[in-house]
């Protein structure tokens, strides 16, 4: 039996190279022209300050770059902003328009490029990162958004510190801005008086946990607990320093992160005939006919004879098959799946075979197969990622074929489940604060239904959907918006920004604003 890592394509962007709808770059992305005059209500622009994550930074394509910067929904708000007496709006730009970072002189391989789309997939653009991290940058900034900041990393004295980088409590985007080393986030915001600021902070308390499958690597902050550790302190301490001198201000709730592209793309069950046999149905059904033989159907027989016989079926020639997981939530039946295979396997081929299928099942419409773990179906577990502490050998050596993905690869029920009751906590305290303080609230939870609706998000004459690519929504790493994203995403702002202050702000052409940027910028 031969399956090629190759052999496995990923279905979803299979029929891209030619898609239908515009990718629009051929629009230049700009400040809009709509800021004709508007009034600001009761609101006061006049010192605009922005706190938030990456998306308030601008992060597209899986990197921070100028252009993208440019669009990040705050600078946007700030340039409409400046019809109705918004001042000036500094943004802490990167240093080209290739992403990444380097630190103290050495590029650093957790931040990569951008990725552009070349026709068939995203791929990383050419160049070299020159944007140095402990270049501090002079002069304050208006947007504070910090790419992978959590609600409690706004909170935490020395965030930019380049010395407690080493130790994980510093953040090399904050590092380049920071007033001083030892200053927090809402330190430096306050410090700007602001009169008006937006936060959107939270994302990053789930996904973490989510992008990483729920494997522990990241945790979900947890709701309670003291500012700084737990989120609802800490959201409201942020609060409580934005508001301390009567400041207005606008606030978002969040979506579940793992209704994100980076989440839905990748189907739990591409394993077709076409796709076993490299394009070649006999040869895929002869792989499939061997896998059920040799494999699949020994599973099926142990397990069924433990009352486990529906976490394994066998492949179809004629359907779209499952991929094979572990479901860490499962009962182990390493033990009794080893004593099964002993007098056929031997004690040893034995053990084996019981460490890694004792948690193995098919993956369901319920499993959300993660947009990086593309790359990994197909190829062969490491010692590293296997979960056993060693490389199998083949014929199990296919991860999602005869070797089940990790933990890291898929988000299963129990974790989704988690993610949905941390998110909904944090959502009603965010609600909460913006209710107690009276300021503007963005349902950003009802915008990303929206988008993952069939429907999709409607303006301009464009309609906005979430599917990765071609939607329109998203960037190409499947978790941050796209230009045109982030414009819708400043009109809700805005919407909520004169439903509660009377303010007459206008609302952003979206067809001025990129879905895809280019290779060259």
């Amino acid at each position: 039996m031969k399956i090629m890592k190759n052999n496995i394509k990923w279905m979803a962007l299979a029929s891209l190279v030619m898609f239908s709808c515009s990718t629009e770059s051929d629009v230049v992305t700009a400040p809009s022209t709509d800021a004709t005059t508007a009034t600001p209500g009761t609101a006061n622009f006049t010192k605009y300050v922005a706190l938030g994550d990456s998306f308030a930074a601008g992060f597209s394509d899986g990197a921070l770059f100028k252009v993208a910067q440019e669009t990040a929904y705050p600078n946007i708000l700030a340039q409409q902003f400046a019809a109705a007496g918004g001042g000036v709006f500094k943004t802490p730009f990167m240093a080209d328009n290739i992403g990444g970072l380097k630190i103290a002189g050495n590029l650093d391989p957790r931040f990569g490029v951008r990725f552009y789309f070349n026709g068939t997939a995203p791929v990383p653009v050419a160049g070299t990162p020159s944007t140095e991290a402990t270049t501090v940058l002079t002069g304050g900034f208006n947007n504070m958004g910090v790419p992978g900041a959590r609600s409690y990393h706004l909170l935490a004295p020395g965030y930019g510190n380049a010395a407690n980088l080493a130790a994980g409590l510093a953040n090399p985007y904050f590092i380049r801005f920071a007033t001083a080393p030892n200053k927090s986030v809402l330190e430096d915001a306050v410090a700007q008086a602001p009169t008006f600021f937006s936060l959107w902070i939270g994302g990053n308390d789930a996904l973490g946990y989510a992008t990483t499958g729920g494997d522990g690597t990241s945790a979900l902050t947890p709701s309670a607990g003291p500012a700084g550790v737990g989120f609802d302190a800490s959201y409201n301490a942020l609060i409580a320093g934005l508001t301390a001198n009567n400041a207005k201000g606008v606030v978002a709730n969040l979506p579940y992160v793992n209704t994100l592209p980076f989440f839905t793309t990748v189907p739990y069950n591409p394993l077709t005939s076409g796709v076993l046999g490299a394009g070649n149905v006999a040869v895929g059904d002869a792989t499939i006919a061997a896998l059920n033989t040799q494999l699949y159907g020994p599973l099926k027989q142990a397990l069924t004879a433990f009352g486990a016989g529906d976490r394994i079926n066998l492949l179809s020639t004629s359907a779209a098959n499952p991929l094979l997981i572990k479901d860490e939530s499962l009962t182990d039946l390493s033990a009794q799946l080893t004593a099964a295979f002993t007098p056929t396997l031997g004690a040893a081929t034995a053990a084996a075979y019981g460490a890694i299928f004792g948690q193995a099942r098919q993956a369901t419409a319920t499993d959300l197969v993660l947009l990086t773990t593309q790359s990994a179906i197909g190829a062969a577990p490491t010692a590293a990622d296997s979960g056993i502490g060693a490389a199998p050998a083949a014929p199990l050596n296919k991860f999602g074929i005869t070797y089940p993905l990790q933990d890291k690869h898929v988000l299963i029920p129990t974790e989704l489940a988690e993610i949905k009751a941390a998110t909904d906590a944090f959502n009603i305290t965010i609600k909460a604060a913006a209710d107690a303080k009276g300021l503007a609230f963005v349902d950003a939870k009802a915008i990303m239904i929206q988008l993952v609706s069939s429907a999709g998000y409607s303006s301009n004459g464009f309609t906005l959907k979430s599917t990765f690519v071609t939607g329109g929504a998203f960037s190409l790493d499947g978790v941050h918006p796209s230009p045109r994203g982030y414009a819708l995403i400043a009109n809700e702002f805005i919407k909520a920004i004169n439903v509660k202050y009377g303010s007459t702000l206008k609302a952003v052409d979206l067809s001025k604003y990129r879905v895809l940027f280019p290779a060259t910028l």
